[in-house]
């Protein structure tokens, strides 16, 4: 009998991307989120039935999951921390420094039009 192979490729992808998310306020747990419970899923199946699965790529998956789940937590955090932030005055700090922002690059555009 053949031995099932799981791919963990979707869960890389989903949770690599959602790593890259992160920089976004925390918005790739919408992405680690479901590549973790993929993975969490496919090793739920492969828990049912271990023999008819490759050792190989549970390995894989279970790698992936624990992949998944590291980015996951680092997005929750940053995602839990910029609600508080804003929530706590954070916002009116933000609009100020892009304020500044905005006057340094007319003050430069205006320096270089001389």
């Amino acid at each position: 009998m053949e031995q099932q192979k799981l791919n963990p490729t979707t869960v890389y992808i989903l949770a690599i991307i959602g790593l890259l998310c992160c920089c976004f306020g925390g918005l790739g747990v919408f992405l680690a989120g479901p590549a973790f419970l993929v993975a969490q899923s496919n090793l739920k199946k492969v828990a049912e039935n271990p023999e008819s699965y490759d050792q190989g790529s549970v390995r894989a998956m279970s790698t992936a999951k624990t992949v998944a789940l590291v980015i996951l937590i680092i997005n929750g955090l940053f995602l839990v921390y910029n609600i508080y932030d804003l929530a706590s005055g954070g916002w009116e700090e933000r609009q100020r420094i892009m304020e500044e922002l905005m006057k340094g690059f007319e003050e430069g555009a205006k320096a270089q039009g001389e």
